[in-house]
């Protein structure tokens, strides 16, 4: 029990173990603070001002640490101990992944430094000091922190210890600013960088190895002076480095330039230079750091890539030149704006967009033209591959499936014609069609297709794709055969064919392109003209291939 005068028990105790008596101790200040406050006050409230008082105490003893430090206090769910919050973390703290220190206090320990749970066994060390208050000290203990999710290890001695219901983390790591200086040194031998300083008032001049290596000098030969930095230089940089030193010395600002260094053993070296000056309290230049870096070797690739850039000019200027020509056939024939074609019960109308990319001219291409039967020939295509070969293919396919509709066979016998054309009478050309035949007295449209995707029926404002009819594409066997369909179109019926460019986009499959293009379809109004400028306005292909579009509305 509690008296005024200590802590008494009925009898005597046995000597207990140091963990019984730090508890025994905080009891007695616990007892002793509540009786120095009034006999009135709440017993939680005293406990309470006790503890943030002990807290207060370890912030502060954290300040003054001059190694880095948090304080932890427990977090507790349902009275069981789940992890540590950082309720501190001293002035001296760096966190590996870069994190500020505000964005640190506050955190739970195993979120902000989840490795700790790991093969280091921190975590479990700092719940052994909480729960048994003795504290503990590790020499050489791997920490490990992520950054960026890449686990990055540094040997560090670390102690913990408990302060009333707080966990003070404290660690030096070994050998830091030897590590670092190693780093640097090994970072100006690769990157073939020496550093100076030179005391303006004093002469006084430091090098490091790395430059005396630069210069072909031995350390013992002394470093040089900036003034004497023209005699080191080639002649005709004269200019140039007398501007460095004017801008460092005289204007008193950083400056930097590029000279051919003539060493002693007759070795010409290009270098660059860089340096700032540091001013003393009257603004004087007081001393000159900085860095010279061999940079020979991008100067002779640059040598070596102006002379690249030489030989590439004609054929830059050959290839525009192929581009422009492939470009004004593909225009000649597949006019990027072509108006409404009046035919027999229809108005057909046409929308073609060249590839953002000049020289990625395809072979899209479209037809519309009656025929003798007074059959209506639709069919759109797109020839594998771009350039001028592309464009020339697909002239040769377009005129070839021309001359063959006249002969007034199917759709489907057209192109098992044009398959043998596609095959035998061209250099190895693939390409994909949907060709189709409308009989204005019927109002019929027989159709097949090679490889192609479907046209899309709109009616009524119910978008569609006709049927997926089984055709290989043209060029791929020397014989195939192709399905033929027919579907009955009626008046006001509006049908689209396309190139893939129109809906292909590279993370998205061909079934979500094909939805979107019928969502966007069903949006646009009735006029076809109209229909067809949204309908490429809200395209979202990603592919950089050109696209053709063809609308037939029957009257």
């Amino acid at each position: 029990m509690c008296k005024r005068d200590g802590i008494r028990w009925p009898g005597a105790l046995e000597p207990q173990p140091p963990v019984i008596r730090r508890q025994v101790e905080a009891l007695a200040e616990l007892c002793a603070h509540a009786l120095e406050n009034g006999a009135d006050a709440a017993p939680g409230a005293a406990e309470e001002s006790v503890a943030d008082r002990a807290v207060s105490e370890l912030v502060d003893l954290a300040d003054g640490l001059h190694d880095p430090a948090l304080v932890l206090l427990p977090h507790l769910d349902g009275g069981t101990l789940t992890d540590f919050r950082i309720h501190h973390v001293n002035s001296r703290f760096l966190d590996p992944a870069g994190r500020s220190r505000a964005t640190l206090a506050g955190a739970l320990l195993l979120e902000a430094y989840p490795m700790t749970a790991g093969e280091s066994g921190l975590f479990s060390r700092i719940e052994h000091v909480w729960t048994t208050g003795e504290p503990f000290r590790a020499e050489r203990m791997a920490l490990t922190a992520l950054v960026g999710q890449v686990p990055l290890t540094a040997t560090a001695d670390v102690g913990l210890s408990r302060h009333g219901r707080g966990v003070l983390l404290v660690w030096r790591v070994l050998d830091e600013t030897a590590r670092l200086a190693t780093l640097l040194q090994h970072a100006q031998r690769l990157g073939r960088i020496g550093g100076f300083e030179e005391n303006v008032a004093t002469g006084e001049i430091t090098w490091n190895n790395q430059l005396f290596s630069l210069y072909g000098l031995a350390p013992a030969a002394g470093p040089i002076p900036l003034e004497q930095l023209p005699a080191q230089a080639h002649p005709d940089d004269d200019v140039a480095i007398g501007r460095f030193l004017r801008t460092l010395l005289h204007h008193r600002r950083p400056a930097s330039t590029a000279f051919r260094l003539r060493r002693p053993d007759g070795v010409v070296r290009h270098i660059r230079v860089v340096a700032e000056p540091v001013l003393d309290a009257r603004g004087q230049v007081h001393l000159v750091r900085g860095a010279y870096q061999d940079i020979s070797a991008q100067h002779w690739t640059e040598v070596a890539l102006a002379a690249t850039r030489d030989r590439l000019a004609h054929s830059e200027q050959e290839s525009a030149e192929h581009s422009r020509l492939a470009l004004q056939l593909q225009h000649a024939i597949m006019p990027p704006s072509r108006g409404p074609i009046d035919a027999p019960g229809l108005r057909v109308a046409v929308r073609y967009r060249p590839a953002e990319i000049d020289h990625l001219v395809g072979g899209d291409w479209y037809d519309a033209v009656v025929l003798p039967s007074r059959e209506i020939l639709l069919c759109v295509g797109d020839v594998a591959g771009h350039g001028i070969g592309a464009a020339t293919d697909m002239v040769v396919l377009r005129n070839a499936l021309r001359g063959l509709a006249t002969t007034g066979a199917g759709p489907a016998q057209l192109l098992s014609w044009l398959n043998l054309v596609a095959h035998h009478l061209t250099d190895h050309v693939t390409a994909t069609v949907v060709c189709a035949l409308y009989d204005p007295r019927t109002r019929r449209l027989r159709g097949a297709r090679a490889g192609h995707l479907p046209p899309v029926l709109i009616r009524d404002r119910e978008t569609t794709t006709l049927p997926m009819l089984d055709g290989l594409l043209l060029g791929a066997l020397a014989e195939t055969g192709y399905e033929e369909g027919q579907v009955q179109l009626e008046p006001g019926d509006t049908l689209l064919m396309f190139t893939d460019g129109l809906i292909e986009r590279r993370a998205r499959s061909v079934q979500q392109s094909l939805g979107r293009l019928l969502t966007t379809a069903q949006d646009a109004g009735d006029d076809l003209e109209r229909r067809l400028d949204h309908v490429l306005t809200h395209s979202n292909a990603d592919t950089d291939d050109d696209t053709c579009l063809v609308g037939i509305h029957l009257r």
